[in-house]
């Protein structure tokens, strides 16, 4: 295949060419060309996640490390979860605040040592990511960008089966757990966490080895590669908020469903970036909350779709929207007044110019899996 140049001003993470070897159709996202998906298509990628183990490029995120005696001190002041008390050998989802209460990114943060946090940040955040944070780190603490570096998320049941091959053991490391080791002679950090609602692990790698872990891992009978596609409709299954549609800056965690992010040692402090604002929204109760839908029939409301009332005013906005594999039915996800929020509600969403009926649904829309 004819290897045809990037768009100017377009980035390629370290595995480009072996998406292109393997016959991807490549799309521009967050300023990368990605894989959306390779000749099976999103269905079967989809599919082959939730049976067996699905291999997926997300290097286009962002890696760091925020070194320092009070790293954990520093950062605690910018997030609204509680670093300080996380073990070493584990990960926490946690939220970049904004002075307005809402969300700047959302961020996994894992302790490597006494002083050592490692953090991944969304690929379209970065950047401005690492500026809010070095501008606000004290004297003896530093972020450290980890700008040569890949990130492997090998996701779905037999994810665990595949890894053990090459790192005996993996397969007891805990859900939120992470590893520091060598993967075939390549010094790697290992996590048990992703994207998909699956178990499964993601693998940070050196850039210059990432094709060939790659590869290694692909050649096991488990495993196929899977592009944005199905990462996001699987996402979607799992009820799981993508930024910039789901969450931004003028979300409150709390009307967004992640109230549980705010643990409660903070909760008691209201010490860290907007907690005045996320406070209000704890006592007061939100205007509005993130919800699931199902939308009757096939028709698939997209980001921007109106949500309906029962008296035919608009209530609500969709925020993601697709059709799900595994549910064989049309799901979405939203913001509603709080006096619609509640399971059952019959509503509707307004799908070009059409009122289609749908419905409140629990989240996740697919149960996850997630080894306890």
């Amino acid at each position: 295949m004819t290897q045809l140049p990037l768009p100017a001003g377009q980035l390629a993470t370290p595995l480009e060419p072996l998406h292109r070897r393997l016959g991807a159709r490549m799309v521009s996202f967050a300023g990368y060309s990605m894989p959306l998906h390779y000749a099976p298509g999103i269905l079967a990628e989809h599919r082959h996640c939730r049976a067996a183990a699905a291999l997926f490029d997300v290097s286009h995120m962002g890696q760091a490390v925020l070194r320092g005696k009070e790293a954990d001190l520093a950062i605690e002041r910018l997030v609204c979860g509680d670093i300080v008390n996380l073990a070493p050998g584990r990960q926490r989802y946690s939220l970049l605040m904004h002075e307005s209460g809402g969300i700047r990114d959302d961020v996994m943060l894992a302790r490597l040592d006494a002083q050592r946090l490692f953090l991944v940040m969304n690929a379209s955040r970065k950047a401005d990511d690492a500026a809010y944070i070095s501008a606000a780190l004290p004297k003896g603490v530093e972020l450290e960008v980890l700008a040569e570096r890949a990130l492997l998320a090998l996701q779905g049941p037999q994810a665990a089966v595949v890894l053990r091959r090459f790192l005996p053991g993996v397969d007891n490391l805990p859900f939120l757990g992470v590893l520091e080791t060598a993967l075939e002679g390549v010094s790697v950090l290992v996590s048990r966490s992703g994207y998909t609602g699956e178990d499964g692990f993601e693998i940070s790698v050196p850039e210059d080895h990432a094709i060939r872990i790659a590869e290694i891992l692909l050649a096991e009978p488990e495993v196929q590669p899977a592009g944005l596609g199905a990462r996001d409709t699987l996402r979607l299954e799992a009820g799981l908020c993508l930024y910039g549609a789901d969450i931004d800056e003028t979300t409150n965690p709390v009307e967004a469903a992640l109230a549980w992010v705010v643990s409660k040692r903070r909760r008691l402090a209201w010490d860290f970036v907007g907690a005045e604002a996320v406070r209000a929204a704890f006592r007061n109760g939100p205007a509005r909350l993130r919800v699931g839908l199902r939308v009757e029939g096939r028709t698939v409301a997209r980001g921007g779709s109106a949500i309906i009332g029962p008296d035919g005013a608009p209530v609500g906005h969709i925020t993601s929207g697709g059709f799900s594999p595994t549910l064989n039915a049309s799901i979405a996800m939203g913001y509603v007044r709080r006096d619609l929020s509640a399971e059952g509600t019959p509503l509707s969403v307004r799908v070009r110019g059409t009122d289609v009926p749908a419905r409140i649904s629990p989240l996740p829309f697919v149960p996850h899996r997630y080894v306890r």
